[in-house]
């Protein structure tokens, strides 16, 4: 991609579409950041929507704003403007650590999301266990963990609550082959049934598990109903 091809417009239709109460609505988001050489404009009035049960990917290049996005909408950041309708209970970005008070143990960790999500703490604790993997480790600062160690943990407690969507950034790379087929079935087999939002760049996987796809260029977005163009679309990018 070079700098002289030409940007997305606006995507009026995605913008003006009317809510729909059980669904995750995005409008007009803009995100910047401000760095000691100006301002970094990374979004620029993304509009689209979810519905129940569908998946759509976010496609784009790398320093398209594809994570900051997923950020946005899960919540671990806030726009600059433009608001986010959550109409369904949305995980944070799976395998995202960040979340994480890393002076407590794993366990501890995990007995913090279960009350704060309202979850049985015991049955929590065994989910996370036994999907996780993690043994002895439960019981030592998380600081200690290595990144896989964190995105593990990460990835069992998100899927040890019940969530209508799940945030997906290139989750399917974490762990081993092994631990990667678990996730794959965990995720894509088991809850089939749930929204999700997923960035990946396996077209594959894209093509196998979503509706349709947001296209990213340059902080801008457009919605593509035709899976199939919106691939094409990204490849020429």
């Amino acid at each position: 991609m070079t700098s002289s091809a030409p940007v997305l417009p606006v995507d009026l239709e995605a913008a003006n579409a009317p809510i729909r109460k059980n669904s995750i609505a995005i409008r007009n988001l803009v995100k910047d950041y401000h760095t000691p050489t100006g301002t970094a404009h990374v979004l620029k009035g993304i509009s689209f929507d979810v519905q129940a049960g569908e998946k759509i990917a976010i496609l784009g290049r790398n320093g398209a704003g594809k994570s900051t996005l997923v950020k946005l909408v899960g919540g671990v950041e806030r726009p600059t403007s433009g608001f986010i309708y959550r109409g369904m209970s949305m995980s944070w970005p799976i395998a995202f650590g960040g979340g994480f008070e890393p002076t407590m143990t794993g366990l501890d960790n995990i007995r913090f999301i279960a009350r704060l999500y309202n979850q049985p703490i015991r049955e929590t604790i065994e989910r996370v266990d036994d999907f996780a993997e993690l043994g002895k480790h439960l019981m030592s600062p998380v600081k200690s963990y290595s990144s896989g160690m964190r995105a593990r943990l990460a990835f069992a407690l998100t899927l040890a609550i019940d969530f209508d969507c799940f945030l997906i950034d290139e989750v399917i790379s974490v762990g081993d082959q092994r631990f990667q087929r678990k996730s794959h079935e965990a995720l894509f087999e088991k809850r089939k049934h749930c929204a999700m939002i997923l960035i990946s760049h396996d077209i594959g996987i894209i093509r196998s598990y979503c509706d349709r796809a947001v296209v990213l260029k340059a902080g801008r977005s457009k919605v593509f109903e035709d899976l199939d163009f919106a691939i094409q679309i990204y490849s020429a990018l």
